[in-house]
């Protein structure tokens, strides 16, 4: 589990700038209003508006621009009709690469996509043609504040947890998918502090990347698809380890 850089990403974007904290809301947003329009208003009855709504706040969303959100999009105030699009391709050196898109402009975004991918040493290819290596995997990322290793591992396995790793700064714990909510409402509840639970497209195995140009290219193009407002999530095989 400890391959996967969601910690390390994380970390990335709390110490981001501000225009990238704006992006991170807006697409937090996007997500809100389509969660919305598709399971309800009431996060008492929608669990994935529970989730967005906890994402939120970890990410210092203001409750006032949440519950903004939620209104215009239970109201009917949003008339943009977000569309997921999933596109897949390669990076440097054959990093395998996943990006999952909501997006009101299909061919807006696809165009897009493909130009970072050209411009930046790799190739957009067809549905599939990496998604076979990556698994969906359930990963909830606790602070770990002087936790007892083995009392959270007896807490989190209480809320189907499969497995976990511990970082000085976090612990990663693995669930199924449709096991995110629990597990994520469990720990708060027994007094963690919960930095992010999502689920994520893990990969089976890593990729990596020795040239310098390579290194360069492949950070310049997950930079640019993270700077998208269309992008929600991007994932990859890169084995960044050596990069800290």
């Amino acid at each position: 589990m400890s391959g996967h850089s969601k910690w390390n990403n994380i970390k990335r974007k709390k110490e981001a700038t501000d225009a990238v904290k704006g992006k991170i809301f807006t697409k937090i947003g996007r997500e809100i209003t389509v969660c919305v329009k598709e399971g309800g208003p009431d996060p008492n009855n929608n669990a994935k508006l529970r989730d967005l709504i906890a994402k939120a706040k970890a990410n210092n969303v203001p409750n006032d621009n949440i519950d903004r959100v939620i209104k215009k999009a239970a109201g009917g105030g949003d008339k943009n009709n977000y569309e997921t699009m999933v596109y897949e391709g390669y990076g440097p050196n054959g990093v395998a690469v996943i990006v999952e898109c909501l997006t009101d402009n299909k061919n807006r975004t696809a165009g897009d996509i493909r130009h970072y991918f050209d411009k930046f040493g790799g190739n957009l290819g067809t549905s599939g043609c990496v998604s076979f290596m990556f698994s969906k995997k359930g990963i909830v990322i606790v602070e770990n504040n002087n936790v007892d290793e083995d009392v959270i591992m007896e807490d989190a396995f209480e809320f189907d947890a499969l497995d976990l790793s511990v970082d000085e700064d976090a612990i990663e714990i693995e669930c199924e998918p449709e096991s995110v909510s629990k597990l994520r409402e469990g720990l708060t509840q027994k007094g963690y502090n919960v930095l992010s639970a999502e689920s994520e497209q893990i990969p089976a195995t890593y990729t990596a990347l020795t040239d310098e140009d390579h290194i360069k290219k492949m950070n310049l193009l997950l930079e640019h698809l993270e700077d998208n407002d269309d992008v929600q999530n991007v994932y990859h095989n890169w084995e960044m380890n050596q990069e800290g």
